[in-house]
């Protein structure tokens, strides 16, 4: 019986080990995986773009839901004093751009939302989860420095108090 069950343990960390070898999650220090997607407002946007700008790089599940739009607004609000600390807004789902330009109107959302449908930057960051047997984005967001490098990593965060804290941490960042 022991046996058995080492066996099966065994198995499950084997199998976890293999399932989870491409959605690592990057750690603060390490260099940000790079990507190149479509946005909202036409185009491809890629993080190469923003060097020399701080980035906050933002999953989440999707658009025109109820966190997601709180999430969204509480970045939007906040706006102002990202941008007044060099720092730029990107927020990343498995939406279309279609959807998500949709998304930044009806919202009033003047920073940029990338498509991400065939969840590859989305995997790239270890922010891929499963809800009701469809793959998305979890909410996670990961603070890019000027470097390109990632400098904090918020994982499965709530909504609510997000953008405060992010906020924060940059402004002790910046300082040195």
């Amino acid at each position: 019986m022991k046996t058995r069950f080492l066996g099966v343990l065994l198995s499950v960390i084997a199998v976890s080990s293999l399932l989870g070898a491409d959605t690592q999650t990057p750690q603060a220090g390490q260099p940000a995986p790079d990507f190149s997607l479509p946005s909202g407002e036409g185009g491809l946007v890629g993080l190469k773009d923003y060097k020399g700008k701080w980035v906050v790089l933002y999953f989440y599940p999707k658009d025109f839901t109820s966190g997601c739009t709180l999430e969204a607004h509480n970045f939007q609000s906040d706006l102002v004093k990202y941008q007044s600390l060099n720092a730029i807004i990107l927020g990343v789902s498995a939406d279309t751009a279609q959807s998500h330009k949709d998304f930044c109107t009806k919202e009033g959302l003047n920073f940029k939302l990338l498509a991400d449908p065939d969840l590859k930057a989305i995997t790239s960051y270890g922010s891929i989860m499963e809800h009701n047997g469809v793959k998305m984005a979890a909410r996670n967001t990961f603070l890019i420095d000027p470097e390109g490098k990632i400098a904090r990593v918020y994982l499965q965060v709530s909504p609510a108090g997000h953008s405060e804290e992010v906020l924060k941490d940059l402004a002790v960042l910046k300082k040195g």
